[in-house]
């Protein structure tokens, strides 16, 4: 057998060694009771910091899902816009290749412009939203209607469909007979000084529907109108947009499909998918959620130094046992690697424990609800989803933090016992 295999085969041995008597160590009584108290007590608080960790990331995981699908309401699959400017042509041959496009089921046009809204005695600034007849397949607009229904032209007036905090703040609701006027400043023409409301162009429109995205940012602000009209309220022409949204076929890539669109608009141009529609609110939400993290492994590491205690009296209480090793022929290396397996496994118990406790709370909250939020919430219980990845980076926390925890006292307190 060459001498390289005879290495690595005398260090497994060898590893193999240290792990059977750092697990005997663990589980045997000890000839001093409180060494086994403080092992249980080392292994708890890392269970309860890992089942911290695991329930406190699933619920970030949680509400990033039931945000992320409140926006897919209302979000396109893919939202096209140029870059430098405020809108763009549509009738180019790019992005007639865009719409022939067997991966793209709905091809939306969007005009998005601000304006003031006027309902009776009441006004207040809003961002108008013209968009096509398709704009009702390409969302689950119906899904997020809060009263009345989506129209947008009825075969004899336009209507419109404004958020529900507009709504509030203007008095509106579904089918009131008052109308809602738009008013949007010209710009094909000067502004009048002596008429100044000449130098704006009016419509008015009525309330067909009202939806609720629970979301301030489309509720409060946006009102959904037909293309038509917001092409006539800000004098755009007819292949005049400020954006283009996409829903995507059945079973595609979309990450693919929007290499693919990039490729095709070239450089002017942006194509972005929901979560970067979105970029600034999930950035923040990761940071909220990483940034507990860090806190909880804080805690984490200060619940696993108790390992640190446990360890010390263990050397004391197995310094015979440690001269028998030695006399045996046992080196250093030997015996440190012994008690290092001993914290590890500490932790590794404590790790999986908590694992697993976290992992049934979470599984229990989500099919049972059962810490709830209160009323007045967008969902009553907390929501849960447990990610796997976050499971195993759990883990591999754990084992790290217990790993330095352990490596202190095998390091230093233990060499010197081992030389008495």
């Amino acid at each position: 057998m060459p001498d390289s295999a005879k290495t690595t085969q005398s260090r497994f041995h060898q590893l193999s060694f240290s792990f059977r008597i750092a697990r005997r160590y663990l589980f045997s009584k000890k000839s001093h009771n409180a060494i086994n108290i403080i092992s249980g007590i080392s292994a708890t608080g890392v269970a309860v910091g890992t089942m911290a960790l695991v329930v406190v990331l699933s619920v970030f995981n949680g509400f990033e899902s039931l945000i992320s699908d409140m926006f897919s309401a209302f979000d396109p699959d893919l939202k096209i816009t140029v870059k430098e400017g405020k809108t763009f042509e549509d009738d180019s041959k790019s992005f007639s290749e865009v719409r022939k496009l067997k991966s793209v089921a709905y091809f939306t046009e969007v005009i998005e412009e601000n304006a003031l809204l006027r309902f009776k005695d009441k006004q207040m600034p809003a961002t108008v939203k013209g968009v096509s007849d398709e704009f009702e397949k390409m969302t689950r607009i119906d899904s997020i209607m809060y009263d009345g229904k989506f129209q947008l032209y009825d075969g004899a007036f336009e209507r419109a469909v404004p958020g529900l905090g507009v709504a509030s703040i203007l008095g509106l609701g579904a089918h009131f007979i008052d109308p809602l006027y738009i008013y949007a400043p010209k710009r094909t023409s000067k502004i009048n000084l002596l008429r100044p409301e000449s130098s704006f162009n009016q419509i008015g429109t009525f309330v067909s529907g009202i939806f609720s995205v629970q979301q301030l940012q489309y509720d409060d602000h946006y009102v959904l109108v037909s293309l038509k009209l917001a092409r006539e309220l800000f004098e755009y022409d007819e292949h005049t947009v400020s954006a283009i949204e996409l829903k995507l076929a059945d079973n595609v890539d979309p990450e693919s499909v929007q290499q693919q669109i990039k490729t095709i608009l070239g450089e002017n141009f942006e194509v972005k998918n929901r979560y970067e529609q979105q970029e600034s609110f999930f950035k923040i939400m990761k940071i909220e959620k990483w940034i507990t993290y860090l806190i909880l492994c804080f805690i984490l590491l200060i619940a696993s130094f108790n390992i640190i205690g446990s360890l010390s009296m263990l050397i004391i209480d197995k310094k015979a046992d440690i001269e028998t090793l030695r006399n045996l022929g046992a080196n250093n290396q030997l015996i440190r690697r012994i008690f290092l397996f001993e914290g590890w496994m500490i932790s590794g118990v404590g790790a999986l424990a908590g694992i697993v406790l976290g992992t049934i709370i979470c599984v229990l909250q989500e099919n049972f609800g059962l810490l709830k939020m209160g009323t007045g919430y967008v969902v009553e219980a907390y929501p849960v989803v447990t990610n796997y990845t976050d499971l195993l980076l759990v883990l591999a926390t754990v084992l790290c933090m217990g790993f330095l925890a352990a490596y202190y006292p095998v390091r230093y307190l233990k060499s010197k016992t081992i030389t008495d």
